[in-house]
């Protein structure tokens, strides 16, 4: 799934291609697009034809298009669900077909909007702005207004989070993947912060000190950043950008999908193991595991 760099290189090229562009027509083709909306295709295209896109936002992996100049709570955006293989491109409106194309909003500029997803995971809602639950004052489609503040957002207190994450008490990987704790950090990039500071994943957060917690924070924005000039992460042709080009962060990953290969600092292979339904990648020895995990991984062995 992409996480924020990717989405946000999405969202960049929509506010260059898109935003102030009136929608002209509306057509949406698969029924699990519009899985999410309760009047289907039909209340998408009726919702969305003649608006014009104002703005292009994000938050965490969230992504939204502003329609018509209205941001106040309760005005509607068309929220994008990437899911596993959504990809937003801009494409001149007379360009064939390609597999996979679900959705498409044909431009007054002669472009079109396509949303093309060959998993099926990801759709389009047209759904109202609400007031973001932590307090912030962001307005976010009403289905994420739950999530927390990513660590590009000016209101981001590291601090604050740092505090929360050290609370919780339980797996710092865990609270770095919790949306409602801190949004847009993916495996990919909980595994680079963790590696970059040095911190096993499986340890508790309560054990780790506040500096070291809001260092580790402090590190995925880096590393977030690092990739979003990179032009995102793509291990495959389902993500690009708008206009279908894919980023090459891959190639300056330290552990995501390096297991078995050297550790850039210490040399030591990268160790690749399960957790929460993903693999999580570090080095043994430049990130120790806390004893408890030590023991369950020796009791596998034998």
């Amino acid at each position: 799934m992409p996480e924020l760099p990717e989405v946000e290189v999405v969202r960049r090229g929509l506010e260059t291609h898109v935003v102030g562009r009136r929608i002209d027509r509306v057509e949406v083709s698969g029924a699990r697009t519009a899985r999410r909306q309760p009047g289907g295709p039909a209340e998408i295209v009726a919702r969305l034809g003649g608006r014009t896109v104002s703005g292009a936002r994000r938050r965490g992996k969230y992504l939204w298009l502003t329609l018509d100049g209205d941001h106040t709570v309760g005005a509607d955006c068309l929220l994008v669900h990437l899911g596993m293989s959504g990809q937003m491109l801009v494409t001149d409106a007379g360009a064939p077909p390609v597999r996979h194309l679900h959705a498409r909003a044909g431009l007054d500029d002669g472009c079109e909007l396509r949303f093309v997803d060959q998993r099926t995971f990801g759709g389009w809602t047209v759904v109202p702005l609400a007031e973001a639950l932590d307090g912030t004052g962001v307005l976010l489609p009403a289905p994420a207004a739950h999530i927390g503040a990513d660590p590009f957002e000016p209101g981001f207190d590291p601090l604050a989070t740092a505090r929360t994450i050290r609370r919780r008490d339980t797996e710092v990987k865990r609270l770095l993947l919790d949306q409602t704790v801190v949004s847009g950090i993916g495996n990919i990039y909980a595994d680079e912060a963790l590696w970059r500071s040095a911190i096993h994943g499986r340890r508790r957060s309560g054990t780790v000190t506040l500096r070291a917690v809001t260092g580790l924070l402090d590190h995925a924005r880096a590393v977030m950043a690092d990739a979003l000039d990179a032009g995102g992460t793509s291990f495959d042709a389902l993500y690009v950008n708008v206009n279908g080009a894919s980023g090459y962060f891959d190639r300056s990953l330290d552990v995501y999908g390096r297991a078995g290969r050297p550790c850039a600092r210490c040399g030591s292979p990268v160790v690749r193991e399960d957790f929460m339904n993903r693999g999580s990648h570090f080095c043994p020895v430049c990130q120790p595991a806390p004893r408890r995990a030590r023991a369950a991984r020796r009791a596998v062995v034998r």
